[in-house]
């Protein structure tokens, strides 16, 4: 039973975190105070909760995308964008699910967490998107 979850914890992580861009997880903190802790850890959220089959992985970086957004908690939600799009989730989706945020957190929280969508994006030479450089548009 404990291999099968450790199996789950290493190819959810590798799934999620082993994308186009170097990320750096909370695990690795966690580890330097507490290895023990930090594996224990590990194995129940990615393990666990990560690799169950009701939500796709996708579904669930939406959904960690959407918490993060609203709680405005923008250095995990870069590393949550990171293993969303690495799951195949489109940059389109991520920032429809940030902007449906603003309905029940505010807008404030939507800024925020577009411009850490965007530094995502930069990081992985997909920004600009759909425009040509230099073009503006309408200030709203």
């Amino acid at each position: 039973m404990m291999d099968d979850v450790v199996k789950r914890t290493k190819e959810t992580a590798r799934l999620l975190f082993s994308g186009p861009v170097p990320v750096a997880v909370p695990y690795q903190l966690w580890k330097e105070f507490d290895p023990d802790l930090a594996r224990q850890l590990s194995l129940f959220i990615t393990g666990n909760m990560y690799s169950r089959k009701i939500l796709s992985l996708q579904e669930r970086q939406m959904v960690a995308v959407a918490s993060l957004a609203a709680l405005q908690k923008t250095d995990e939600l870069k590393i949550h964008a990171h293993g969303a799009l690495n799951v195949g989730v489109p940059a389109e989706k991520l920032a429809e699910t940030i902007f449906q945020v603003g309905i029940y957190a505010g807008f404030p929280a939507v800024n925020a967490a577009l411009e850490a969508l965007k530094e995502v994006l930069v990081s992985r030479g997909a920004w600009p998107r759909g425009k040509p450089q230099g073009e503006t548009g309408d200030q709203g």
